[in-house]
């Protein structure tokens, strides 16, 4: 068995170290408490996380059409869809075909969308100021910074061929 590099004087413990804390699995389990935590607390507005981020983004960027939706979502063709057929159905989003593309579909936030988003919004908002408060408030930032560069390097990562 190949002795692993454990004592501080000699450096960084191996990536793949049992005792080093990994990526993934944090990542994913903060995503996860996350969403389980925010899936709770909106329940009562008959609302998902991910429908909540349909209406945040459609708040945000006006004039998108579903291919662009599934872009800022990272997100597949196929579980957008999916998602704003159900939005649909509830009244909350408005599919209208493209008037240069007819493959292509702007989708709009309807008064009922925005008014159930402004109730989430606060919901979110207070959540995020409970789970940021792990972090000292001067490092919140820097954190939120950081993260967001890990987010765009998995992206990268994520769009790179393989090679061989």
């Amino acid at each position: 068995m190949p002795k692993r590099n454990t004592s501080p004087s000699e450096g960084e413990l191996p990536v793949d170290a049992p005792e080093r804390r990994r990526l993934p699995p944090i990542l994913r389990r903060a995503w996860y408490g996350l969403n389980q935590a925010f899936r709770r607390r909106i329940a009562h507005l008959e609302i998902t996380p991910d429908q909540f981020t349909v209406m945040r983004i459609l708040r945000e960027v006006e004039g998108l059409t579903q291919r662009q939706l599934t872009q800022l979502m990272s997100s597949d063709p196929n579980t957008v869809a999916s998602l704003l057929e159900r939005m649909e159905r509830a009244g909350l989003v408005e599919r209208r075909p493209h008037a240069r593309d007819r493959r292509a579909h702007h989708v709009e936030l309807k008064p009922p969308g925005h008014r159930k988003y402004e109730l989430a919004r606060e919901i979110a908002v207070a959540l995020q100021t409970e789970v940021l408060s792990a972090i000292p408030a001067g490092e919140r930032e820097g954190f939120l910074a950081n993260l967001a560069s890990v987010a765009d390097a998995c992206r990268s990562a994520a769009d790179e061929r393989p090679s061989g």
